[in-house]
């Protein structure tokens, strides 16, 4: 017990900046679950993360009668193939409830058909020491604050050593950081304006400033290896900040980005990734 309770320390050590970190269970962080393998934002793609052992990412909306669920598009359409158009947060959560999310795209005529969307107090139950549980708010109001903390009011199980919040804007972020100081909160940001291919980059003091204004502990940027270059990266964690990227999907490019500082990576293919990254490295993956 106390060679396992010494390993988690080192593990999470790493992933939160006392030392380098690398590809491993604690440092790859499975993107809206293990989204490759499952339907993207389900409890079957956050229970195989954790069944992988890794940590993992949720989307978080509030419904129009003010359940918090998970879910990433501002629409219903993707994920549900069309059978309901609505914005997510224009649709009671009795409808929710009754939506079909694991049967789009790939997952067509799959074992996941009848997956309907989670509500948090579900995903909060799947939380364990050693490993995070991101919390991605999508709402870019602070309306949806007083909510996901009567939730955490409500459980016992995820707390502020495993789970922490992710916001894209400042009031966001702040009203977090009022009503749920014990917790981490990591502004999320594009490092370019758009998402189109050459789109202008952010410069990294504009990050840092945003960051700072939101009062948050750290920055979740996305990770283009061409922009967010070792220099960019640094100039980010000299301010004091935090640096975890998302999301990449290639192995070469999630080693690069460890080597130019991230603490964890978040990925829609984690096993993939820790597999491959322990084939050239045995030793590895912790």
């Amino acid at each position: 017990m106390k060679a396992m309770t010494m390993l988690c320390a080192a593990t999470l050590a790493a992933a939160f900046g006392a030392v380098a970190a690398e590809p491993g269970l604690s440092t790859f962080i499975s993107h809206r679950g293990e989204s490759v393998d499952a339907p993207e934002n389900t409890l079957p793609a956050y229970k195989t993360a954790v069944s992988r052992g890794f940590g993992f990412e949720c989307d978080i909306y509030l419904s129009a009668d003010k359940r918090v669920f998970t879910f990433h598009d501002r629409t219903l359409t993707r994920t549900t193939a069309g059978v309901n158009t609505n914005k997510c947060t224009d649709v009671e959560w009795s409808v929710l409830s009754g939506l079909d999310v694991g049967s789009w795209g790939k997952f067509k005529g799959s074992k996941f058909a009848g997956t309907r969307p989670a509500l948090l107090e579900e995903v909060l139950e799947l939380t364990r020491d050693g490993r995070w549980l991101y919390i991605d708010v999508k709402s870019r109001t602070a309306d949806i604050v007083p909510y996901v903390k009567a939730v955490f009011d409500r459980q016992t199980k995820a707390n502020a050593k495993n789970t922490l919040f992710l916001c894209g804007t400042v009031e966001c972020g702040k009203a977090f950081k009022k009503m749920m100081p014990e917790y981490k909160v990591l502004s999320c940001l594009n490092c370019c304006r758009g998402w189109k291919p050459g789109a202008k980059p952010v410069p990294a003091e504009e990050i840092v400033a945003v960051t700072k204004e939101m009062g948050a502990d750290g920055v979740d940027l996305r990770y283009i290896p061409e922009v967010t270059t070792a220099e960019y990266m640094k100039k980010i964690k000299d301010a004091g900040l935090e640096l975890h990227v998302w999301t990449v999907d290639d192995l070469d490019d999630a080693v690069e980005a460890f080597r130019r500082g991230a603490q964890t990576v978040t990925t829609n293919c984690a096993k993939k990734l820790l597999d491959g990254y322990k084939a050239r490295s045995p030793s590895a993956g912790n």
